[in-house]
């Protein structure tokens, strides 16, 4: 299953059932008046938020829904049966817009939660209700409803408390490998993590989540590179940890850079949460990794916490200087990690 974080899909509420025209043909009943039944009303279309869901993947392939339509009224007053309700299960953290105004008609974070985004029809009259006192033997009943048409664009936003952001090549699938259980593609060239990665950690007895976003470029908010259409994903995050390479030929400081000024571009909001640095990839520098994390952290006026994603060194520190930050929210929901390479 693929990563798909945006589709846009038409969904249908069931139109509601015809009423019935009947008249009571009983022996022995000399008078049988009308006894056409009501039509049934059609099924709704609710949106439902669940954990359990990881992808608008379904959605990008499949993308009309439609409820039921409600059932023709009976003789003897019986009722048409009701259309069933569609339920269309997403991730937590989905956003329901209406596709051509733009609206935002629900922003489905907690788990469970429900809207209802088209209410159907309402079933018909059957002729018994339109007996009078001066029309004894009615013979004309309504026409259900139609149900309701509506365009929409899922947008997912990934909920997470942790992000970490940094240049391509930077360590990120490393370091969300090293510290949940999430199997994040590694490989040492740029552009590994094409989708979002979530992982879960457990450290210390708390328990959060933590995304790895695709590697930001210069230019990104602006639409270059991968990071343009991943931005969004870090808007919910509580922490931002920027993530810089030892090795990387753009030093630690003007990588930094980059990075705040496309966050900044995207939304100035995201400048204001708490953050972390850390240089990552300090067993290629050997001891002068430490020296090299208080220089930069003088240049920088900020703390700079040398790690190494591959060995585990630091990250214990890490998850430490982590949980004031997320101990509000690590008794939020938990799912396993989503893995997107996996069949």
């Amino acid at each position: 299953m693929k990563f798909v974080d945006q589709a846009i899909i038409s969904v249908g509420s069931g139109k509601g059932g015809h009423g019935a025209v009947h008249f009571r043909k009983e022996k022995f009943v000399p008078r049988g008046g009308p006894d056409g039944g009501d039509g049934g009303r059609g099924g709704d279309v609710w949106m439902v938020a669940s954990s359990r869901a990881r992808s608008l993947y379904d959605f990008h392939h499949r993308r009309h829904h439609s409820a039921d339509d409600g059932r023709a009224g009976g003789d003897s007053g019986s009722t048409g049966r009701s259309g069933a309700h569609l339920e269309l299960v997403v991730p937590r953290g989905t956003q329901v817009f209406d596709a051509e105004s733009g609206e935002l008609l629900a922003d489905l974070i907690d788990d469970d939660t429900r809207i209802c985004i088209a209410r159907g029809g309402n079933g018909g009259w059957g002729n018994a209700r339109f007996k009078t006192a001066t029309c004894q033997a009615p013979d004309k009943a309504n026409p259900g409803l139609p149900g309701v048409t509506v365009s929409l664009r899922l947008e997912l936003k990934l909920l997470a408390d942790v992000a970490l952001v940094g240049l391509p090549n930077a360590g990120k699938s490393t370091l969300i490998r090293a510290v949940s259980a999430s199997q994040a593609r590694v490989a040492d060239y740029p552009f590994t993590t094409l989708t979002p990665n979530l992982g879960v950690v457990r450290h210390r007895e708390a328990t959060f989540t933590i995304a790895d976003v695709p590697g930001l470029v210069a230019g990104a908010a602006d639409g270059h590179g991968l990071g343009h259409q991943f931005l969004r994903h870090i808007e919910r995050c509580e922490v931002l940890v920027f993530v810089l390479s030892a090795t990387d030929e753009l030093p630690p400081a003007e990588a930094l850079a980059v990075l705040r000024a496309e966050l900044g571009s995207f939304d100035e909001t995201l400048l204001t949460r708490p953050a972390m640095i850390v240089l990552n990839k300090a067993d290629v520098l050997g001891p002068e990794a430490k020296d090299e994390a208080a220089r930069l952290s003088v240049a920088l006026g900020e703390p700079v916490l040398a790690i190494s994603a591959a060995t585990g060194q630091g990250t214990p520190a890490l998850l430490d200087a982590l949980l004031p930050h997320v101990a509000a929210s690590s008794s939020a929901p938990i799912v396993a990690p989503y893995d997107p390479h996996a069949s």
